[in-house]
């Protein structure tokens, strides 16, 4: 039995998407827009992001979420359904599992929300992972390996601190970066193996 799964990264500004045979299907900003008068979604990604700042005043451009959480239940909902059949191109027999990268500091109730948004949006099952620990396993640090290998390096050679300093941010920065595009990838291409 086949199940489609889906890794979404839930941004502020951008949302991605991949699965397991494709990889990155979607890059898309987070923003829908919204007729006020008959509380319809009109656009999702791309396309809403064009209509900022051109809309009458009975459409209304949403960014659902802040500091990545949930901050507009619906639109989100309405956002993950859009990446779901998007990411499930033609015909779909089966709901696909997701899985959805949450901040680190994320309140139960904010999680909850993720997980029955993606249900709602039309998912069999979702999982969500803390974000730091998708970015770790997109650079390869093994989560059963304990031991500090910078602070080592830090404590051999004590001239060169503050070059290792500035070197870790720009690695941590890095990271961020690695978090948008490989760190749902990573994930779920260990998870295809499995089925």
């Amino acid at each position: 039995m086949f199940i489609k799964k889906i890794g979404i990264d839930l941004g502020t500004c951008n949302s991605i998407v991949f699965t397991p045979q494709k990889h990155v299907v979607l890059d898309e900003p987070s923003v829908v827009a919204v007729t006020l008068s008959e509380n319809r979604i009109l656009a999702v990604g791309k396309e809403a992001k064009e209509m900022t700042g051109r809309t009458p005043d009975t459409i209304r451009v949403y960014r659902p979420l802040r500091d990545g959480v949930i901050a507009d239940y619906r639109v989100t909902e309405a956002m993950l359904r859009y990446f779901i059949k998007k990411a499930t191109r033609g015909f779909r027999l089966l709901k696909p599992e997701l899985l959805i990268g949450i901040p680190a500091g994320i309140t139960s109730t904010e999680r909850r929300a993720v997980i029955e948004a993606g249900l709602a949006a039309g998912a069999k099952a979702v999982y969500v992972a803390k974000e730091p620990i998708l970015a770790a396993i997109g650079a390869g640090i093994g989560s059963g390996r304990i031991g500090g290998s910078a602070m080592e390096a830090i404590a051999r050679q004590p001239e060169v601190a503050g070059k290792i300093q500035t070197a870790m941010l720009i690695i941590a920065a890095l990271v961020e970066v690695i978090a948008l595009f490989g760190v749902v990838i990573a994930f779920l291409i260990s998870q295809s193996g499995a089925t």
